[in-house]
C-alpha cells in the first residue's frame, strides 16, 4: 500500500479519532497541550503545590534572592546527603538602606516532600496541611524563586496566580463563542432582513469603546462585591461585545456554504432549518471555530494581565499574573530583584502553548488538509 493511502482502520474511524491522529503528528501542538495541561494542574492543586499561602509575610527577608535546592552538603568535613537549601546572610547599606543577601553555608535548611505547613482546604472542601515541598521547620526561610518587597514567597504567589489568570475568563470566552456562532450562523443562513438586522446590531456593538466601558463597569459594580467576583462579572459583560468578530466570520462561511449541494440535499430531504445549520453546515467550519476558540483564551489572559497591571482589573489581595507584575513596574526594583518578572514569563509560555494547541487543532480538524 502506497504512503498516504487510507487504511481500513482510517476509513472506519470516527471524526474525533481522525482529528486526534492528525493532532499527534503536530509536535509543537502536542508540546503546547502538555504545557497547557500542566498550567491547569497547577491551577487545580495550587494550595498543595505551593509551599506557603500567597499572603504569608516575612519582613526579615524582603527581596530575598532565589535559593538553589541541593542534595549534597559539601560545606563540612564530610559530605552530608539530604535535600536542603542554604540560608541567608544579610547586610544593610547604612546610606541607601539596601539589603544585600549572600549564601550562608553554615545555615542548612532541610527540605521535605509532603511537608507539614499552613492549613488549607483542598478543592475548597478537604482540610489538609501537607504541601508538595517545604522546609522541615515551617518557620525557616525557603524562597526557591525569591521573595517580593514584603517577604512573600514568589513561587507560592505565582502558583496561586496561575489559578486566577488561567480560569477567570473562561466563562466569558464560552459565552462570547456561543453568541458568535449562533448569531453569525443565523445571519449567514437566512440572509435578507434577518442578516441586515443582525449586521447593524453587530456594527453598533463594535462601536462601543472597550476601555471606557471597562472603566465604567469597574466603577459601577458595588464595592461590597469581592475582587474575583467583580472581575468575573466584568469579563462576562465584556464577553457580550467580544463575539462580533467571530459572528461575522461565521456569517461569511455560512453565506458560502448555504448553496452547496449537500445543504440543498439536506433541505430537500426534510431536515429542519436548525438541523441544516448546526448538523450539516456548522461542522464544515469546525477547524476555524476551534482556532478561534483556542486563540480567544490567550486574548483573555493577556487582557487580564494588562488591565490588572494598569490597576483596572484584579487588585490585591487577589493574586494574578497581572497583579504580580505590578511589583515589577520600577526599573530599580527589576535591577535589584529580576525574579519579579517571572509572572511575565508565565504569561508568554501560556499564550504560546495555547497558540500552538490552536494551530494543531485547526490543522487536524481541517477537512481539506492533505
Amino acid at each position: 500500500m502506497s504512503e498516504g493511502t487510507p487504511t481500513t482502520t482510517e476509513h472506519s474511524a470516527s471524526q474525533a479519532r481522525l482529528v486526534w491522529w492528525n493532532f499527534r503528528k503536530h509536535k509543537l501542538a502536542v508540546t503546547g497541550a502538555v504545557v497547557t495541561v500542566a498550567f491547569f494542574l497547577i491551577a487545580i492543586f495550587a494550595e498543595f503545590l505551593a509551599p506557603f499561602s500567597p499572603g504569608r509575610v516575612n519582613e526579615e527577608y524582603t527581596y530575598a534572592p532565589p535559593q538553589i535546592p541541593r542534595i549534597v552538603d559539601t560545606s563540612g568535613e564530610s559530605w552530608d546527603w539530604g535535600l536542603h537549601v542554604y540560608g541567608y546572610s544579610a547586610e544593610q547599606d547604612p546610606e541607601t538602606l539596601r539589603v544585600t543577601y549572600t549564601t550562608d553555608e553554615t545555615q542548612k535548611i532541610p527540605l521535605q516532600f509532603f511537608a507539614k505547613g499552613e492549613e488549607y482546604k483542598l478543592f475548597g472542601l478537604i482540610p489538609w496541611d501537607r504541601h508538595l515541598i517545604g522546609p522541615a521547620n515551617p518557620d525557616d526561610p525557603m524562597y526557591l524563586l525569591g521573595s517580593d518587597g514584603t517577604g512573600r514567597d514568589q513561587l507560592s504567589r505565582l502558583m496561586h496566580a496561575t489559578r486566577i489568570s488561567m480560569t477567570v475568563g473562561l466563562v466569558g470566552v464560552a459565552l462570547a463563542f456561543l453568541l458568535g456562532v449562533t448569531l453569525g450562523g443565523i445571519s449567514g443562513y437566512f440572509g435578507g432582513r434577518v442578516d441586515t438586522f443582525i449586521q447593524r446590531f453587530i456594527e453598533f456593538v463594535m462601536s462601543i469603546p472597550t476601555l471606557p466601558l471597562w472603566l465604567g463597569l469597574t466603577a459601577a459594580i458595588p464595592v461590597t462585591v469581592g475582587p474575583v467576583k467583580r472581575y468575573f462579572l466584568i469579563s462576562v459583560i465584556l464577553a457580550i461585545i467580544a463575539w462580533t468578530t467571530l459572528a461575522r466570520e461565521v456569517r461569511g462561511r455560512f453565506l458560502a456554504l448555504r448553496n452547496e449541494d449537500y445543504v440543498t440535499s439536506a433541505w430537500l430531504d426534510g431536515s429542519s432549518r436548525r438541523r441544516v445549520m448546526f448538523r450539516h453546515m456548522l461542522p464544515s467550519t469546525t477547524s476555524h471555530l476551534i482556532a478561534a476558540l483556542t486563540l480567544s483564551i490567550p486574548g483573555v489572559i493577556l487582557a487580564e494581565t494588562a488591565l490588572s497591571w494598569l490597576g483596572l482589573g484584579l487588585q490585591a489581595p487577589v493574586v494574578s499574573w497581572g497583579v504580580l507584575l505590578i511589583d515589577a513596574q520600577s526599573v530599580r526594583v527589576i535591577s535589584h530583584a529580576p525574579w519579579l518578572l517571572l509572572p511575565g514569563l508565565a504569561v508568554v509560555i501560556a499564550v504560546l502553548a495555547l497558540n500552538f494547541v490552536g494551530d494543531g487543532l485547526r490543522d487536524a480538524a481541517d477537512p481539506y488538509r492533505s
